[in-house]
């Protein structure tokens, strides 16, 4: 098993987008890591896991995978029909 790590990027970006009435938290970022509904590769290894929030928005992570952690390097809420892959 794996311990999730928020980068300082992370932590600070929860904390603008709660604070601008987005209802976001480490818990649900971490379900969407644990039980993803998409899973994606992205830049230089990592991974880009998406979980819907809604029926119309989306929320992906970026993580790294290291030896014995995960290390979320980022979030951010999308549009569904941007993102989503049949």
């Amino acid at each position: 098993m794996y311990v999730i790590r928020f980068s300082d990027h992370t932590l600070l970006k929860l904390e603008i987008l709660k604070a601008h009435g987005l209802p976001l938290d480490m818990e649900l970022t971490q379900n969407v890591i644990a039980k993803p509904e998409q899973l994606m590769k992205g830049y230089h290894g990592r991974k880009i896991a998406q979980k819907g929030l809604d029926l119309n928005h989306v929320l992906r992570v970026v993580y790294e995978e290291h030896h014995d952690e995960i290390v979320v390097i980022t979030f951010y809420p999308g549009r569904r029909e941007r993102y989503d892959k049949d």
